[in-house]
C-alpha cells in the first residue's frame, strides 16, 4: 500500500524541479512593498515525501494593503496550500488602488526542521 501511495504521489508531482537550497525561499516582483511577511510552514507530508518545488501565486491586494485573495498559478497542491496560507497573512504598503502582486516560493525539505 505504501508503495502505491509513494508512486501515486511521484506521478502527481512529476515535473517539479528539485532544488539544492536548504530553505524556503521567497521571491517577489511586486510593485508594492511588503511591510509584513509570514513564511509558509513546510507541510509535514511533503517533508516526509522529500518533496521540493516552486509555487507561484498572484495576490490581489486592496488599497489598504490587505491581501483580499490569493490565486495559485502553479506548483504542487501540497505546497500551494502552505504558500497561500502564508501570503494571505501578508500586509503590503497602502496604495491608491487595488493591485495584483506576483509571489514565488521555492520549497526544499533539506535543512527544514
Amino acid at each position: 500500500m505504501r508503495r502505491y501511495v509513494v508512486a501515486l504521489a511521484l506521478l502527481l508531482f512529476a515535473g517539479f524541479v528539485l532544488t539544492s537550497s536548504g530553505q524556503v525561499q521567497e521571491s517577489s516582483n511586486e510593485s508594492r512593498r511588503v511591510v509584513q511577511r509570514v513564511s509558509p510552514l513546510y507541510p509535514s507530508v511533503a517533508k516526509r515525501m522529500n518533496l521540493a518545488g516552486t509555487v507561484k501565486l498572484v495576490a490581489v491586494v486592496g488599497p489598504d494593503g490587505k491581501v483580499k485573495t490569493v490565486e495559485s498559478v502553479g506548483g504542487s497542491p501540497l505546497l500551494i496550500q502552505a504558500a497561500r496560507d502564508a501570503v494571505t497573512k501578508w500586509k503590503y504598503a497602502p496604495a491608491a488602488s487595488e493591485s495584483r502582486e506576483s509571489v514565488e516560493f521555492h520549497f526544499n525539505p533539506q535543512g527544514q526542521e
